[in-house]
């Protein structure tokens, strides 16, 4: 009966959805400051631009590499000048298993990449701060709405391809 239930809890074991992190790391960090000092000198009236996407790498089996790409450049408003361009690819490997197909992907493009926002957002902050900016405070990012997107659009597109075309 013993043998039962360890093989039993052995087959929910191996069923069981796990996302785990491994390791949290910086892949790459830039920040440009190109018009120093005479920016100082300007009316601080900035215009911020923000680009965010995601890599991800298969590593191994269940195991995988999620690259948070974050690119930030403020110009000011006036002058057109650039203060400053700040690009952090934070990543990490997690151990993902018991997902498939969309859960998969969702877990990969969502979850993971909302476990390295915060590092990436409190680097910017970081780096900002130590070219003797204005404080910049990123604000949270929607990944599961950024995900349903996506979904949304890919099935847009699916079925506009699906689409007979009409002949003239």
């Amino acid at each position: 009966m013993t043998e039962q239930n360890q093989e039993v809890a052995t087959e929910a074991q191996a069923t069981e959805a796990v996302l785990q992190i491994q390791r949290i790391y910086i892949k790459d960090v830039s920040f440009e400051a190109p018009n120093l000092p005479h920016i100082f000198q300007q009316e601080w009236k900035p215009q911020l631009s923000f680009d965010l996407n995601t890599e991800v790498v298969e590593l191994g089996e269940d195991l995988y590499e999620v690259c948070l790409n974050i690119s930030t450049e403020t110009t000011l408003e006036e002058s057109g000048d650039v203060a400053f361009i700040c690009e952090v690819k934070q990543a990490g490997v997690f151990t993902v298993s018991g997902f498939e197909g969309v859960q998969l992907a969702h877990c990969l493009t969502s979850q993971c990449p909302n476990m390295l926002f915060p590092y990436a957002r409190e680097l910017i902050a970081s780096l900002v701060n130590r070219g003797t900016f204005p404080p910049l405070n990123l604000s949270p990012v929607n990944f599961d709405a950024l995900f349903m997107e996506y979904l949304e659009r890919q099935q847009a597109e699916q079925a506009q391809s699906e689409q007979p075309e009409t002949v003239n």
